[in-house]
């Protein structure tokens, strides 16, 4: 196999690990339906010490958050969309951080669905998602800033607002080692 070929079937696999943002109307599935067999999105360490950027965010209701107002409690900050099959995978497991850190953690999940506000309340409520509130991104400024537009895209916060990891693609939140992972940023290290 030529360097040039190799290089297009390592692209064209890291790719298919996480849903892009050119087909939101339909459901984009993962690579394979088997978990086992699934990519995952792996931590990644390079930004971190990025500040969170402070981005306003809307609930269905209207009510607005300023993702800047949270420093003082790490944040676990999830990119996702109705529409993107990973996404909607991590959702409960995303739930079952949100009930287990309660409020030592706060996880937001920022939609990327374009349109009305009712289809995120609607899929929250059809999962019975009772610890993430369903906020969305509206100018859908956090793919701009975090770059790249591939979701799922998380990123965790420490208490001080600055970045410690990110994961883009599909990541196994209830595993022992997103656990440890998170549990860096419980106490900063002073800067």
């Amino acid at each position: 196999m030529s360097r040039l070929s190799l290089i297009f079937v390592l692209t064209l696999g890291l790719g298919l690990a996480a849903c892009d943002r050119g087909e939101p109307e339909a459901v984009q599935e993962s690579p394979a339906s088997d978990n086992a067999t699934a990519p995952a999105g792996e931590i990644n360490r390079s930004q971190a010490g990025t500040l969170m950027p402070a981005v306003n965010l809307r609930d269905p209701a209207g009510r607005e958050l300023n993702l800047g107002a949270l420093q003082g409690t790490p944040v676990l900050l999830n990119l996702w969309a109705t529409w993107c099959a990973p996404c909607v995978k991590e959702m409960p497991l995303l739930d079952g951080v949100a009930a287990d850190y309660d409020e030592q953690l706060h996880v937001i999940t920022a939609s990327q669905d374009m349109g009305s506000p009712e289809k995120v309340s609607a899929f929250f409520a059809e999962r019975n998602l009772e610890y993430l509130e369903p906020w969305i991104d509206p100018q859908m400024e956090l793919s701009e800033v975090l770059g790249g537009g591939v979701l799922p895209t998380t990123v965790l916060y420490d208490s001080l607002g600055r970045e410690v990891w990110r994961v883009t693609g599909d990541f196994d939140w209830s595993s022992e080692e997103a656990r440890t992972a998170i549990d860096e940023a419980m106490d900063p290290m002073p800067s």
